[in-house]
C-alpha cells in the first residue's frame, strides 16, 4: 500500500466507448491521539473502499465480498498487503517525528508562574508554552494531590500553536506559615514532572514584584499619585488668583492727595447728585433736600 493516489485507465471497451476507473490509496499518520490510530491506510476503487490497514490491528483486510476472488487467485495477497502496511507504518512514524522537530512541536517544556491579583485572591498556577495540549496541572499538599480549595481551568491555545492552562488555589483558610506544604505540579508526556513550591518570593502580583514586599497595591499607588498632582495644581491656581487680585487692587488704589472727584466713585456721585427744581420756594427746596439727602 502506498501514500499516493493513482488513476488507472482501463482499456475496456463497452459499447464502443472507454470506461475510466480510479484506484486511490489514502494514508494518515498521527501522534498522541488516543482515540485514533497512529497509522491508517485504505484502498478505494471508484470511491468504494476495498481494503483497510491500521496500526492497532496491524492487519490488512478486505472490505468488499468481491475481493475474496483475489484471495482465491493469490492466497498470499493479504499477507503481502499486511507487510506493506507495517512498512508504511514505520515510515509514517519517522515522518511524523521529523515534522514535529521541524515545527518545534516535540513536547516543549512549559513555563510555570505563580500569580495573585490581590492579597485576598487565590494563587494561580499558570503553565504556558507546552505542546501537545494533554497536560495535567494540579496542586498538592504534603505530596498529596488536592481536590478541594482548587479551581482548575481549561486548556487554551496560544498564538504560536502551543497551549496554556491555569489552576487556582484558595488560601483563605491557610496561614502563611503552612504555605511551604503546598506546591504546583505540571505533568506533560515526554518530560519529567515540574514542581513549583508555594513560595511568597515567587508569586507575581499586581502590587509589587512579589506578594509579600510590603508595598501598596498598584491601583492605590496610582490613585495617590493622581490625588497629589491634583492638590499641587489646585494650590498653584489658588496662589495665582491671590496674586492677581492683590496686583489689581494695588493698581486701582488712588495715590495720596489725589483728587477723588474724578477717581473716587463717591466723588462722582456727589458731582452727579440731582438738584431741586428751581421753581420750588425755599421751604419746598429745603424739604426736597432732606428727602434726597444721600
Amino acid at each position: 500500500m502506498g501514500a499516493l493516489g493513482l488513476l488507472l485507465l482501463l482499456g475496456l471497451l463497452s459499447g464502443g466507448s472507454a470506461v475510466i476507473h480510479s484506484l486511490r490509496y489514502f494514508v494518515t499518520g498521527s501522534s498522541g491521539l488516543s482515540s485514533f490510530p497512529e497509522f491508517v491506510a485504505v484502498g478505494m476503487v471508484d470511491e468504494v473502499q476495498f481494503g483497510h490497514y491500521d496500526s492497532v490491528s496491524k492487519r490488512a483486510v478486505p472490505k468488499q465480498a468481491w475481493m475474496d476472488q483475489v484471495n482465491r487467485d493469490r492466497p498470499d495477497h493479504w499477507e503481502r498487503e499486511t507487510d506493506r502496511g507495517l512498512g508504511g507504518q514505520q515510515v509514517s512514524k519517522v515522518n511524523v517525528e521529523t515534522a514535529k522537530k521541524r515545527f518545534n512541536q516535540t513536547g516543549e517544556r512549559p513555563r510555570v508562574s505563580l500569580l495573585q491579583r490581590s492579597p485576598s485572591s487565590p494563587v494561580v498556577c499558570h503553565a504556558t508554552g507546552f505542546y501537545p495540549d494533554r497536560v495535567v496541572v494540579f496542586w498538592r499538599r504534603d505530596g498529596q494531590e488536592l481536590h478541594e480549595q482548587v479551581d482548575p481551568g481549561e486548556v487554551l491555545p496560544n498564538h504560536d500553536g502551543t497551549f496554556q492552562v491555569s489552576v487556582d488555589l484558595d488560601l483563605t483558610a491557610v496561614p502563611q506559615e503552612d504555605w511551604g506544604r503546598y506546591e504546583c505540579v505540571v505533568q506533560l508526556k515526554g518530560i519529567e514532572d515540574i514542581p513549583t513550591p508555594l513560595d511568597p518570593a515567587l508569586i507575581r502580583t499586581n502590587w509589587g514584584k512579589t506578594g509579600r514586599d510590603g508595598g501598596l497595591p498598584g491601583p492605590f499607588l496610582i490613585a495617590g499619585s493622581v490625588a497629589g498632582a491634583l492638590l499641587l495644581v489646585g494650590a498653584l491656581v489658588l496662589a495665582g488668583v491671590c496674586w492677581y487680585r492683590k496686583r489689581n487692587g494695588s493698581a486701582k488704589r488712588p495715590a495720596a492727595g489725589s483728587d477723588t472727584s474724578s477717581e473716587n466713585p463717591e466723588g462722582q456721585k456727589r458731582l452727579l447728585a440731582p438738584t431741586p427744581d428751581p421753581k420750588l420756594n425755599d421751604e419746598e427746596a429745603s424739604r426736597w433736600r432732606i428727602d434726597h439727602h444721600s
